[in-house]
């Protein structure tokens, strides 16, 4: 649907955010006085009911109403209210209603159709979950109620309710003194196609070292830390960029120093992300089995030879193999990463990337759904109409065609979460055998633990004990900042630290 223009009867920033987020998600564009459009305006007006308007007396109901107004000035006027749940926060309950008011309307009233998570537009939507899971609900009950309170499709509830709820023996491993560390190796060797990420192209000696040598001060700052709150580090994730683009000399120096600050008795993980056959080597094998890594990411996207080209890939599908046969004599646990949604591709060439992965039995995939970010290469192209993306329909028939090979072969979703702008309005979604499941991954979606991060562009995550709340520091994105100004940063996530921590020791 394409308007001329749009108003709302509300300057809140998170209104304006929420019926955005609708608009975005029905493809509803605004085109200006300029641009050809099917109607001159659009106008959302919502507003919460008094007690006595609403008849109810039980808590929060919205009224939303959606005016549109064709070429010739006449009028079409929709109108549905509902109302919140005892559980809900008023303001929570008021912004939830409001989307889902305009849901149903843009359903019921406008075609559109529906959406596979409904108004759960968050990053994180396991959190609603474990929250409803927290008050005692059964997980029947969470199914059918996030069905209606957030028009989530039934397929999606029954991937999101049972995985909280194996999520519960994970989350219980961690107290208030246990954390994990983020390492960020902020380094690529090429830039992929639709890669948004704080990445640098793989500097000369020279720069490496002065890397080097700002990354030991952050660590040390970081195992100082650790130390001093007596914290327990439960999981060590080296990401990036790509951790093993790093020459073989610096990549062993920086495992070693990682090893020696947070590797102990208590560890579950030490996770590296390899990525690509174009940055590992024997040496670097040797390295990784040398501190102990437990776990590796392989990341081939996908197995299809023109798409690799595409996306700026310079390997091969049969690289990714030999890849991952020599890490599997060396490393425990191989993770591998896919993404739907490719250009160019179709849901059959899902199904023989898929099949080509799966019969190499990694211990758990990673279902991406294609993100189109601001920041990426691919951005631009679509925007000049080079590159063309799998239509919606076809993205999601990618992701019945790779989850049935999950199902087909023993594994389970066991964390998932979700970005703007998702091809077919889809998720990420990690499936694991078993026993294989990646505890980190599970720790950092849900929020449930602190993560200290060292390195280019880490963040450092902080969960207050007392009052559960989420607060953050972050190192520079950029890699000239981040050597410039460690100092400042190092200071940062000390302070947030002791205003935490600092009373409970």
């Amino acid at each position: 649907m394409k308007i001329k223009t749009f108003t709302l009867n509300s300057r809140q920033e998170v209104i304006s955010k929420i019926v955005r987020e609708i608009l975005n998600l029905f493809k509803v564009e605004i085109t200006g006085s300029k641009g050809e459009a099917d109607f001159l305006q659009l106008s959302v007006v919502n507003r919460q009911l008094t007690p006595s308007e609403d008849g109810t007396g039980r808590g929060v109901t919205v009224e939303s109403r959606l005016l549109l107004f064709d070429k010739e000035g006449n009028q079409q006027e929709f109108c549905r209210r509902d109302e919140g749940k005892g559980d809900e926060r008023e303001a929570a309950a008021r912004h939830r209603l409001i989307k889902l008011n305009l849901y149903h309307i843009f359903r019921e009233y406008l075609g559109a159709e529906a959406a596979p998570w409904g108004i759960l537009h968050g990053v994180r939507p396991t959190k609603i979950v474990h929250r409803w899971i927290r008050g005692g609900a059964g997980q029947q009950e969470i199914i059918e109620r996030i069905q209606k309170d957030y028009a989530c499709s039934l397929e999606k509830a029954e991937i999101i309710v049972p995985m909280a709820f194996r999520q519960l023996p994970f989350l219980q491993t961690s107290d208030d003194k246990t954390v994990s560390i983020y390492v960020g190796i902020p380094f690529c060797l090429t830039r992929c196609l639709y890669c948004s990420f704080p990445a640098n192209i793989l500097p000369g000696e020279k720069q490496l070292r002065q890397f080097m040598e700002v990354f030991r001060r952050d660590l040390e700052a970081g195992k100082k830390a650790v130390e001093q709150y007596g914290f327990k580090v439960q999981n060590i994730y080296v990401g990036g960029g790509t951790p093993t683009s790093l020459p073989g000399e610096f990549f062993a120096e920086m495992l070693e120093m990682v090893y020696n600050a947070f590797y102990g008795p208590g560890l579950a993980e030490f996770t590296v992300e390899a990525g690509r056959p174009d940055s590992i080597t024997p040496g670097k094998i040797e390295a990784m089995q040398r501190f102990r890594v437990s776990r590796v990411s392989v990341n081939p996207q996908t197995m299809q030879q023109r798409t690799l080209k595409l996306i700026g890939r310079q390997h091969t599908p049969e690289a990714v193999e030999e890849m991952f046969h020599a890490l599997r004599g060396a490393v425990p646990h191989i993770n591998m990463d896919l993404i739907l949604g490719l250009p160019g591709e179709t849901a059959e060439d899902v199904r023989d990337t898929l099949e080509k992965v799966t019969a190499l039995e990694p211990d758990d995939i990673t279902l991406h759904a294609l993100a189109i970010k601001r920041g990426s290469r691919l951005k631009l192209l679509m925007e000049e109409r080079h590159v063309e993306l799998p239509s919606d329909a076809e993205t999601r028939k990618m992701s019945e065609v790779a989850l049935s090979f999950m199902e087909r072969g023993g594994y389970q979703p066991y964390y998932l979460y979700r970005q703007g702008y998702m091809s077919g309005d889809l998720e990420n979604i990690g499936c694991a055998r078993p026993g294989a499941e990646g505890m980190y991954n599970i720790q950092i979606m849900e929020e449930h633990q602190t993560i200290i991060g060292i390195g280019g562009s880490a963040t450092t995550k902080v969960v207050d004990p007392v009052t559960s709340r989420l607060r953050s520091v972050f190192n520079a994105k950029d890699l000239a900042t981040y050597l410039r100004d460690i100092d400042v940063y190092i200071e940062k996530r000390k302070q947030l630290l002791e205003e935490i921590y600092g009373n409970a020791r």
